[in-house]
């Protein structure tokens, strides 16, 4: 069985004290999960699911079991892996502040609550619609203040009290099981040619009209979680400038973009330009709604936080209508979240396989002093793997492809990737492991990575 990559650093530490070199650091301590709250958590969501479809009627009751089926998958995939963050500090400190709005809240008292950080890198808190809330830590690591997080979780309890996913569920069946999807499915299946494609339009068609509906959820969420920050004492300057971060959060970076021309030149081994030369015009010479296949209205509809300029004006007048506080609960431990937030984001890549990812935010990380040893052990273990997987001809499983949704400088770095050579990537992994050989000196988990790039380097 393979070792769990967030494990490892822990267990190299473990054998080196059983060797008797105890005072060898570990590259950096991770936060340790509670894997029994993990399991009590979704046990919790498994009972609640089960109750939900035994009081399901007879009407349409396959689409209904399969919707709820579908959504504790959702609920599995979160609490039952690394990405849930329950380790006691952190989780506290989230139980502590939904506490705080929902005792200042009654119509809130008697919910069943799942609430937990995430380790996704994607700039989002969502409810599942079960109780499960998620706050990646993704969007965490751009707020400035406790309040900006508490609005950010009542938005999120809203959409529960108001029970917009299971509205969301009806209205799929509802529209699935009606007449005219029934007639319009039958005309497709007479059809000789496309069917398949007609298919998949009239699906789309339909999950657009859904997510359209969603903006009036969106917006009533605004309306009534404002209401829950207000009456817990929140300062309502916090949904302006969370909104205005969610309007431009696509585009921002928690990290510095690398300059892989200066980190992988080396006096012995210069950088090659032809790594990340634009040899072709790929991206500027097509259409963008044609090389994405949707309209403009339809990326608009896709865009991660849509219509934050009208939600602020909506409210913004009832945001400054009241004072508040933008730290109730442990301002030292926000910060503190907010920094180890960054590592756990990096290393989550790592774990989920997405070498290229965890090479790109490692670059990152590199530019700041106190993930240097974290950010160094890190590229040398991802140039070790990506040797290895392109030995394999398994590079594209862990690598992305270029995309014009993805920054300039992560694009950089795949056109890169894919265009080295094996015996290339192997000169980079010697060479950068050998240039910080002496500074990682106390870091035997470096030091087995770096054994690892010198032995792809020929010896004759």
């Amino acid at each position: 069985m393979a070792i769990p990559h967030r494990l490892f650093l822990v267990l190299t530490i473990v054998l080196t004290c059983l060797s008797g070199r105890a005072q060898s650091p570990a590259v950096y301590s991770f936060q340790q999960d509670d894997t029994l709250l993990r399991r009590k958590l979704f046990q919790a969501a498994e009972a609640r699911n089960k109750n939900t479809i035994a009081a399901l009627g007879k009407d349409n009751l396959k689409d209904y079991k399969q919707a709820y089926e579908s959504q504790l998958e959702m609920v599995r995939d979160l609490l039952l892996t690394s990405r849930s963050v329950t380790e006691e500090k952190a989780y506290g400190y989230m139980h502590a502040v939904v506490q705080k709005i929902v005792a200042a809240n009654p119509e809130l008292k008697g919910l069943e609550l799942r609430v937990v950080f995430s380790r996704d890198l994607w700039p989002n808190a969502y409810s599942i619609g079960d109780g499960t809330i998620a706050f990646n830590a993704g969007l965490f690591v751009y707020l400035d203040n406790e309040a900006e997080m508490a609005f950010v979780l009542a938005h999120e309890l809203a959409h529960f009290y108001l029970d917009h996913s299971g509205k969301k569920i009806r209205k799929y069946v509802e529209t699935v099981n009606s007449a005219d999807f029934k007639k319009e499915i039958k005309q497709i299946e007479k059809q000789e040619y496309q069917v398949r494609a007609r298919v998949e339009q009239l699906v789309k068609s339909i999950a657009f009209d859904i997510h359209r509906h969603s903006r009036d959820n969106e917006a009533e969420a605004d309306r009534v979680g404002l209401r829950f920050v207000k009456k817990a004492g929140y300062a309502g300057e916090a949904f302006i400038s969370t909104m205005q971060l969610l309007d431009k959060v696509d585009d921002s970076s928690f990290l510095q973009a690398p300059d892989l021309k200066k980190i992988f030149n080396f006096p012995a081994y210069p950088f090659r330009e032809r790594w990340i030369k634009k040899e072709s015009a790929i991206f500027g010479a097509l259409n963008p709604e044609e090389a994405s296949g949707l309209s403009k209205k339809e990326k608009d509809s896709l865009k991660t936080h849509p219509d934050c300029t009208k939600r602020i004006e909506l409210l913004s007048d009832s945001a400054r209508g009241f004072a508040g506080k933008q730290f109730q609960v442990d301002e030292a431990q926000f910060r503190q979240l907010k920094e180890s937030f960054i590592a756990e984001l990096v290393e989550e890549c790592y774990t989920a396989g997405n070498i290229s990812r965890n090479l790109y935010l490692s670059l990152g990380l590199l530019q700041l002093e106190k993930f240097r040893p974290l950010a160094i052990y890190s590229i040398a273990r991802d140039l070790n793997q990506l040797y290895k997987r392109q030995r394999e001809h398994a590079l594209g499983l862990s690598v992305d492809a270029e995309n014009r949704n993805y920054p300039e400088a992560y694009n950089l770095l795949l056109r890169m990737l894919y265009r080295v050579k094996l015996d290339e990537l192997a000169e980079l992994a010697n060479h950068f492991t050998a240039q910080y050989e002496q500074e990682m000196k106390d870091y035997p988990a470096f030091a087995a990575e770096r054994a690892i790039a010198k032995q792809h380097i020929p010896t004759n």
